[in-house]
């Protein structure tokens, strides 16, 4: 797989954890969910930075931050 394949995978994984993370059953499975797509998305950011994509970097990071802000108030008691 191509970096640019694996930043696409990283990425998908990442929004497929985040989908899930709104039908968990219950806030330990949320978690999880939540877990899996901050790891996802800080492989991808990881990857970016280090093909010197700044803009995918800086894109990545929004998401995560969105991703994180939906989390605590949402999923957080």
């Amino acid at each position: 797989m191509t970096d640019a394949g694996r930043l696409q995978d990283l990425e998908a994984q990442a929004e497929a954890a985040y989908t899930k993370m709104y039908d968990a059953r219950d806030a330990t499975e949320a978690a999880a969910r939540y877990s899996d797509a901050k790891e996802a998305l800080y492989d991808a950011i990881g990857l970016a930075r280090s093909l010197g994509k700044a803009d995918a970097v800086a894109r990545l990071k929004e998401r995560l931050a969105h991703i994180k802000a939906v989390f605590r108030s949402q999923f957080s008691t």
